[in-house]
């Protein structure tokens, strides 16, 4: 089915028409480069919220992920891996540019357009005769510049039967499931399109695991027995760390968690908030997909509206049934994972490709009682990254060093043999990849800043940096607080040590270290905000 593009484009926010002959940027300034066919490939994988609990190379106490453990396997498994703002179209913006937020410009979903002239890291690889291509979500209200080939979701696209907007002007609905038809698309490309002689770098962009978490049919009966643990700090009070207390994706809470939108318990004559979203959702079910959807929700429907829960069981219920969808959706992506390195490995690329799997950030599964992510604490902070590496990087198994999503465009630039420009902010990992030797020097700290406020689930303006043991965050706006964790002694971040007695140096040292990230990357926030001794 073929849709009127330039009304879908104005319906789902896509506000900048790009088309390839659209303003110079400084790629355009990069040498070409002789085509070497042992330049390696990129094969970079994201997904959308999903979290390092819920992959079991990083933590097995919830579910089992074989095929993305497959590539940490054979690779390596970055355990301090973090995002500079934890939104999915400023993370994207971060990872495209090697940036952060405020000098790429792309500062919130809610507020921002991506200027898509702008240099990226897809644009230096077509120039240096890469092949690049983008399957999957974009999510940055223009269309993509720097591919030869794409096609994307507007906006956060639909996992059944989704609308896909094709380069350059085109907009076509396919048939199915879309972790499926996203790597349908690209496989395809793989066989099928790219020239063979040349090294390439695909972009698999899925919609999963994004919210409301809507599973393949033929996963709906998965984690239906298990019982999931519940964080320690599930019950989370929030004392000491007014912010925290103030936001609006508490599992528990009726208006943030939506019992129609998030857990599907759709019953006549009954409403929430977000329900006509849900119904959207839904009427793009085709007949088949639906008597399947209605078979396997309406028992459970029937039996939640006939128990009347209320209190800690209802917020327990709640609970369960986020983590049974959330889980049966990662199902399906570490299934489509595992076909893509199968083709690869069936197509002998392996050996001279760079496998990248990594998320736009993280998310809370129940940890301080919330879904969602947002906060520079560690399970939004943090982010899964695992990679396999092509031949004459030899590094394998952990990597302990502190890496951001701002250093994938500079490490893509350097094994492709590409100058990296002056004034990405990001570090190329590939010093910490070379070898299982660590490098001399590398970064002693990150920085992060989150601008998304007034917005879904009312998260406070704030930002802050993170060393290998302490983590600073200042909340601004309409708000003035200072939170200091000592993360070796609480790691799950509990108790806000800014101002006790005894922290008095760290915290005069965490102030410096912020006051240098600060002025190192330029965020104009220190003018409004000086901060002092």
């Amino acid at each position: 089915m073929k849709v009127n593009h330039t009304k879908l484009i104005h319906s789902t926010a896509i506000t900048v028409a790009v088309t390839a002959s659209a303003g110079a940027s400084a790629a355009d300034n990069q040498p070409e480069h002789k085509q070497q066919s042992t330049r390696p490939n990129i094969v970079y994988i994201m997904t959308d919220d999903h979290t390092a609990q819920m992959m079991s190379s990083y933590d097995r106490r919830h579910i089992s992920t074989p095929n993305l453990d497959r590539i940490a396997e054979d690779g390596v498994r970055f355990t301090n891996s973090f995002v500079a703002n934890s939104l999915s179209g400023p993370s994207r913006a971060c990872m495209l540019t090697g940036k952060h937020s405020h000098t790429n410009g792309f500062l919130s979903n809610e507020f921002s357009t991506f200027d898509g002239s702008q240099p990226t890291f897809p644009k230096y690889l077509q120039k240096a005769g890469y092949q690049t291509a983008l399957f999957g979500k974009w999510h940055l209200h223009t269309l993509p510049q720097g591919f030869d080939t794409w096609e994307i979701v507007p906006g956060q696209g639909d996992y059944y039967n989704p609308l896909f907007i094709l380069a350059p002007n085109d907009t076509i609905e396919r048939h199915g499931y879309l972790t499926n038809l996203i790597t349908d698309r690209s496989l395809d490309w793989l066989e099928n399109e790219r020239d063979k002689e040349k090294p390439f770098c695909l972009l698999i962009h899925h919609k999963a695991l994004h919210r409301n978490w809507m599973a393949d049919t033929c996963d709906l009966e998965l984690y239906e027995d298990k019982v999931f643990e519940y964080p320690e700090n599930f019950r989370d009070n929030y004392e000491g760390r007014q912010a925290a207390k103030e936001q609006e994706m508490s599992i528990g809470s009726e208006h943030d968690m939506d019992i129609i939108y998030d857990l599907k318990m759709l019953a006549p004559g009954k409403d929430s908030r977000l329900k006509n979203n849900y119904l959207g959702f839904l009427s793009r079910m085709d007949s088949t997909q639906r008597k399947r959807w209605d078979e396997f929700y309406q028992p459970i429907i029937d039996e939640y509206y006939a128990s009347n829960l209320s209190g800690d069981t209802l917020v327990n219920w709640k609970y369960q049934r986020y983590m049974r969808d959330y889980a049966k959706t990662v199902a399906s992506l570490d299934r489509n994972v595992g076909r893509v390195l199968d083709y690869l490995r069936d197509h002998d690329l392996l050996d001279n490709t760079l496998v990248v799997y990594t998320s736009d950030q993280g998310f809370y599964m129940g940890e301080h009682g919330w879904f969602d992510k947002r906060f520079m604490y560690e399970e939004s902070f943090r982010t899964p990254l695992v990679m396999r590496l092509p031949k004459g990087y030899e590094a394998k198994g952990d990597i302990d060093g502190l890496v951001q999503n701002i250093d994938y465009a500079p490490t893509f630039l350097e094994l492709a043999g590409v100058e990296i420009p002056a004034d990405m902010q990001g570090e190329s990992i590939v010093p910490l990849i070379k070898s299982n030797e660590k490098p001399e020097k590398w970064r002693d700290y990150l920085y992060y800043h989150f601008h998304e406020y007034p917005a879904e689930h009312m998260v406070k303006r704030h930002y802050g940096v993170r060393d290998s043991r302490y983590k600073l965050i200042h909340f601004y706006n309409d708000i003035d607080t200072w939170e200091l964790y000592d993360l070796q002694n609480d790691p799950t971040e509990m108790h806000n040590i800014y101002g006790q007695p005894g922290t008095e140096e760290i915290t005069r040292h965490m102030r410096q270290v912020l006051r240098e990230a600060q002025e190192k990357y330029d965020d104009p926030i220190r003018f409004q905000y000086p901060i002092t001794d």
